[in-house]
């Protein structure tokens, strides 16, 4: 116990474990125990994801195997998406369970499970088949992270005081961001052109493990009964949703969030816009790459702090930013173009774009674990969650418009729908409160 209270305190300042009234005083013994083992479940979980990532690993992977083409073009939107839509249905099983931790390591295992799934995919199959394998096995691996989603925030809600809560959400985008510089770098080395089968195999075997080991690690986390409803139907799970006409506050940030998915669908944009301007070599991959994982080291803690004093603030802030830097890239790239062309004008607006993403969702998660308590928590969890999937998908459809107004005329459009969050956002009451 004493290295879990030392670390604690160093990454939080906290030198005393004084009663948080929202979780209780049994579990306000145990916050340092509880926030060292989650930041280290989520670290590793986070390091899976940088090495089997859809946008890198994966991808490679579809084109070494001959994969049909619209493979890879799903590979994200049913990795996001597929998380996300099934949470209302999960949340209704959830909450009729008084310890959901369990949840969590269940999701976890079964996450290692499908990785493990893409590994023998390298080893074993070629052209269609293994193209819809690897489909099948990334929905079915959004379905166990849905799962883990659903858990992981009731689990912050019942172990961790609300005045921590965005620092443990910091800091793990910070180790996310070291994780992602790590995966860049090697992008940008000339090995990484010639990765073959067999080594994605045993990299995504490995990438497994880190689930699993994770889920140990959750496991030993202490979390006593919470509240419990008792499960819902679908007719009950699909009857919550009134909650987005009857609760106010919780409508508008359902509205702000999905505004704030400009951060997230923009960036394969300025990608695309590099790509058409300077080519398509490995090494301008690994500095998208480096630049978001830099972004992510830089900015976690400093968000973190930030949404604990106003989660709202947070999401503001950060719509701003993304606006901002949208409008720059817009104007350059149509009127000063040698600008937008140069080597880091692109890659550095990335880096900002990356600040701002790292923003949006420390003080999303924030503010809704904050919002609300209980099996509310989970409602709210659920439902927009999966709200926010399914306008993924249809949102995600903009960048249909690139033939016709080009990749910066995208950029200009989801910024103009950042800076319409930035302002309803300020509608949002203060979660903290």
């Amino acid at each position: 116990m004493q290295i879990s209270e030392s670390i604690y305190e160093a990454l939080t300042n906290e030198e005393d474990n004084r009663l948080s009234e929202e979780i209780g005083e049994d579990a306000c013994r145990e916050v340092p125990r509880n926030f060292v083992l989650i930041l280290f479940s989520y670290c590793l979980t986070k390091l899976g994801d940088a090495v089997a990532s859809p946008k890198t690993t994966l991808a490679w992977l579809t084109s070494m195997v001959g994969a049909p083409a619209f493979v890879l073009a799903l590979l994200v939107p049913i990795r996001e998406s597929g998380s996300m839509i099934p949470q209302l249905f999960i949340g209704g099983f959830v909450r009729g369970m008084r310890y959901r931790k369990h949840v969590w390591v269940f999701g976890s295992i079964g996450q290692a499970v499908c990785i493990a799934g893409t590994g023998f995919v390298a080893f074993s199959l070629t052209g269609a088949a293994a193209g819809w394998a690897l489909l099948g096995l990334v929905a079915l691996f959004s379905l166990f992270r849905g799962f883990c989603s659903i858990a992981a925030k009731d689990v912050v809600g019942k172990t961790i005081p609300k005045a921590k809560r965005g620092q443990l959400a910091g800091w793990s985008a910070s180790v996310a961001g070291l994780l992602g510089i790590g995966v860049g770098i090697i992008l940008m080395t000339p090995a990484s052109g010639r990765l073959g089968e067999s080594f994605l195999g045993m990299l995504l075997f490995g990438s497994a493990s880190l689930w699993l080991i994770a889920a140990v690690i959750y496991s030993r986390v202490v979390e006593y009964a919470g509240e419990t409803g008792g499960g819902r139907n679908l007719r009950g799970a699909l009857g919550q949703t009134r909650l987005l006409v009857a609760d106010r506050p919780f409508r508008r940030f359902v509205i702000t969030r999905a505004l704030l998915m400009c951060s997230a669908l923009s960036a394969p944009f300025y990608v695309a816009l590099a790509q058409k301007s300077l080519g398509a070599p490995t090494y301008l991959l690994g500095a998208f790459i480096v630049a978001a994982g830099l972004a992510g080291l830089i900015s976690g803690p400093v968000w973190g702090r930030f949404a604990d004093a106003s989660s709202k603030r947070v999401m503001i802030c950060a719509a701003l930013i993304t606006s901002g830097i949208g409008v720059v890239v817009f104007i350059t790239n149509r009127y000063v173009p040698g600008l937008s062309e140069t080597m880091w004008f692109l890659p550095l607006a990335y880096f900002v774009l990356a600040l701002a993403h790292s923003g949006v969702r420390v003080g999303r998660k924030t503010y809704v674990v904050n919002l609300a308590s209980g099996n509310k928590r989970t409602d709210y969890v659920a439902i927009s969650n999966s709200v926010i999937g399914i306008l993924l998908l249809v949102v995600g459809a903009i960048g249909a418009l690139a033939p016709l107004v080009g990749n910066d005329g995208v950029i200009g459009l989801l910024a103009l729908m950042g800076l319409a969050g930035a302002a309803y956002g300020t509608l949002l009451p203060e979660a903290e409160d």
